[in-house]
């Protein structure tokens, strides 16, 4: 196993993913549920993460070509629909949620785009393509679910936080995470409108 290669892989998508900065997201979207629900919707988001990066890495480029979607369209997306979920938590709408709601959380924004988003589905596709055999592909297998366990560990820890918060910090929380999750938001959607500007250009 090229060694040198798992350690790109996972500082990469450790960056992409970037735990410490989600755990204000999760906490938003999750913290006033029961512990048990909360650790749920953490591995439920981390399992749909890490099955969306391995069927892109697998396919990703393959299934691009067939629906003939370019990768700003994914990310123009994922960009339009973090913003749906900024603006729910912006203005309370998310503040009881059920346990139908946990699942849809733990999915949708978290699972994906937020951690198997546009960054952590093309960089795994680059690794992909620079793979030259078994060993290129085990490191990053190994680098992938090296970056699921630690974004895991990190969101399943988080209940100590809310402990500490209480249902007050948490409201303020929350308010912050859709400022910075429409932050997030408008990069992406802006990043996408650039590459499809420069592809214009360049075709022309």
């Amino acid at each position: 196993m090229d060694v040198k290669l798992l350690g790109e892989v996972f500082v990469t998508l450790l960056v992409i993913t970037d735990p410490p900065g989600m755990m204000p997201i999760f906490l938003a979207l999750t913290g006033p549920l029961p512990a048990r629900d909360r650790n749920r919707a953490a591995s439920q988001a981390v399992a749909l993460a890490f099955g969306v990066i391995v069927v892109f890495a697998v396919a990703g480029q393959t299934l691009l070509d067939y629906l003939h979607v370019d990768l700003p369209a994914l990310q123009a997306a994922g960009g339009l629909l973090l913003v749906l979920v900024a603006l729910e938590l912006l203005t309370g709408k998310g503040d009881e949620p059920s346990g139908q709601s946990t699942t849809n959380v733990a999915l949708v924004p978290l699972g994906t785009p937020l951690l198997a988003g546009p960054g952590a589905i093309v960089a795994t596709m680059l690794f992909v393509q620079r793979a030259e055999g078994a060993s290129d592909y085990a490191a990053i297998a190994a680098g992938i679910v090296a970056v699921m366990i630690a974004v895991w560990i990190v969101l399943r820890f988080s209940g100590v936080i809310v402990r500490v918060l209480r249902p007050g910090g948490i409201e303020v929380l929350t308010r912050i995470a859709g400022l910075l999750l429409a932050a997030i938001a408008v990069q992406l959607i802006a990043d996408a409108v650039a590459a499809f500007v420069q592809h214009y250009i360049a075709v022309t």
